[in-house]
């Protein structure tokens, strides 16, 4: 896919959908800095098996409520090789608890949603405002925003992570228009419940259910995620800017929905 010696950037990649994007770029052939915020020893691990798959590897930690610290990663990966040609903003704050499905609107706190938009939607953007003047000095680059198909089909509870993530399909149309003649071609993948490591706290009630309302019985892995996002970090996306690819998000009791991207950013519906 023409990835061979490109530098790509994988925030939030010591594990799930993050750390089997890296081993993707990492098969083929390209220099991966993955990123950590307190799983060092994972990231590690997964630096290894990019090296194993053919890459070259970098970890380096990034916090996304750490904005000096932003800038200080992304300055290490460009004196290390130079620049960043692709970037996976896959990093995200969960909170620090599981979330509450049954929580009214009103009764979150308005700390709750400022920490969610700053780190998931400020922090994604000073990510990429860091990135793109290499991009631009090489005009190549893509972008790659992960957000969650929440912000689409949302879901049962108050809505902050979601109401962030929905903020990244915005920005994906601004940016396609504000650096796609420098060559730079942005897109938002939006998968919906995927089995990482997290999955199991949900319970295996609500993980058999989720998968029970998806057309093809299965959820998606990690794998399948990371398969549908090097494509688009690669040579093989020359004129495909600002889409939105979705995975079904499944919801007991509740019509599910897939998207397919289009070339205006529309997405057709289908069940």
């Amino acid at each position: 896919m023409g990835l061979r010696g490109r530098v790509a950037l994988v925030t939030g990649a010591s594990t799930g959908i993050g750390a089997a994007t890296a081993r993707a770029f990492g098969a083929e052939g390209a220099r991966v800095a993955l990123t950590y915020r307190t799983n060092k020893d994972k990231a590690t691990r997964v630096a290894e098996e990019v090296e194993s798959a053919g890459g070259e590897a970098l970890t380096v930690r990034l916090d996304l409520e750490d904005r000096a610290g932003i800038a200080s990663a992304v300055s290490a990966v460009v004196e290390r090789w130079g620049g960043v040609d692709v970037l996976v903003a896959n990093a995200v704050r969960w909170g620090g608890s599981a979330p509450d499905f049954s929580a009214r609107f009103e009764d979150v706190p308005a700390e709750e949603w400022q920490a969610m938009v700053d780190a998931n939607l400020l922090g994604t953007a000073d990510v990429v405002r860091q990135v793109l003047p290499s991009m631009r000095a090489r005009r190549w680059g893509r972008i790659v925003l992960v957000s969650s198909g929440v912000a689409e089909e949302g879901l049962p509870g108050p809505g902050p992570y979601g109401t962030a993530k929905s903020g990244l399909h915005g920005m994906a149309r601004a940016l396609a228009w504000n650096a796609g003649s420098d060559g730079v071609l942005v897109n938002v993948v939006a998968p919906g419940l995927t089995l990482t490591e997290r999955v199991p706290s949900l319970g295996s009630h609500y993980v058999d259910a989720f998968a029970a309302a998806v057309p093809s019985r299965r959820l998606s892995t990690p794998d399948d995620v990371a398969r549908l996002v090097t494509f688009l970090g690669s040579e093989a996306t020359a004129t495909s800017p600002g889409n939105w690819c979705a995975r079904a998000v499944p919801r007991p009791a509740h019509r599910t929905s897939a998207g397919e991207a289009v070339s205006d950013g529309r997405v057709p519906k289908g069940v």
